[in-house]
């Protein structure tokens, strides 16, 4: 028998039941792939970690990451949650994760005492901007219509910086509130759009005079709605600034309040010489522990 240590923790929340789930295998060594999927879809949370030695010992750690069905490439609220989960590894509160998107820097962030309280993640790639969905297209992913999509600065736009594609999309707020994830026009989007590659999350947003409001659906995947989504935060913040022009700008970033387990994810982006780069970060807090044998 094979027995692994697990710890799960709430993520971009300061309070435990709030912000996004998170399991964390702090040592995969033995767990097979198929092992890990499993272990994924059981937990059911949005995402799973495994734990692998790095590649290049000048880094801290592969990190895996599986979602319900499949492994991705670079995720947000893993990240910080590993990162969180692996401060003891950190040199100079710095760890590198190698993932299939490329390496990703965690910064851990700490209270007044020096204890750790979250982590704030760079993207690994930089921004990169893909088509365009029809208002309609993409209202109907979110049970609204072609009306309650605000068009003054952008259409609904594919963004990504780490291998997630998303669909960003300006609602008015009555709209925000009343979105619910339609799985038929999702797969309907994704038959006229071969360049999504059989892949749709939706990252609806709203802006305000002090912060920006978001909701994430993702049922293609499993995740009919996400209540902190890292790896949307980073290339909206990207985008945003595309838009709006300057070096760099902040955003602080509202999701999950619909759910009942509220987020705040604190996003900034910055020009650089190989395009715009993106950052994400926000709080974690310790859940549960335990164990898990396999055959």
């Amino acid at each position: 028998m094979r027995r692994f240590a697990y710890e799960t923790f709430d993520v971009f929340t300061s309070q435990r039941f709030g912000g996004n789930q998170l399991a964390v295998f702090p040592d995969a060594r033995g767990i097979s792939d198929a092992e890990m999927q499993a272990l994924a879809a059981e937990f059911n949370y949005s995402e799973t970690t495994f734990v692998l030695p790095p590649a290049d010992p000048a880094n801290t750690a592969r990190v895996r990451i599986f979602h319900r069905t499949a492994e991705m490439p670079f995720a947000g609220h893993p990240n910080v949650g590993t990162g969180f989960a692996l401060a003891a590894r950190a040199q100079g509160d710095v760890l590198r994760f190698e993932q299939i998107a490329g390496l990703v820097e965690v910064v851990l962030r700490r209270d007044a005492a020096g204890r750790p309280t979250g982590a704030t993640i760079g993207a690994p790639q930089p921004l990169q901007v893909g088509g365009q969905v029809t208002p309609a297209e993409a209202a109907a992913c979110a049970g609204l219509t072609a009306a309650d999509v605000v068009l003054a600065r952008h259409a609904p736009t594919i963004a990504a910086d780490g291998g997630n594609p998303r669909l960003l999309l300006e609602v008015t707020p009555e709209a925000l509130a009343r979105a619910t994830p339609e799985l038929a026009a999702f797969r309907t989007t994704v038959a006229a759009y071969p360049e999504l590659g059989g892949k749709l999350s939706l990252y609806l947003y709203v802006r305000e005079p002090s912060c920006l409001r978001a909701r994430m659906f993702s049922p293609l995947a499993g995740t009919p709605e996400d209540p902190a989504t890292g790896s949307a935060a980073t290339p909206l913040a990207g985008f945003l600034l595309r838009l709006e022009g300057g070096e760099s700008a902040t955003y602080e970033i509202h999701q999950g309040v619909e759910m009942g387990r509220p987020s705040l994810l604190l996003a900034s982006a910055r020009r650089g010489p190989d395009g715009i780069r993106a950052r994400v970060g926000g709080g974690c807090v310790p859940v549960m522990q335990g164990s898990v044998q396999l055959d």
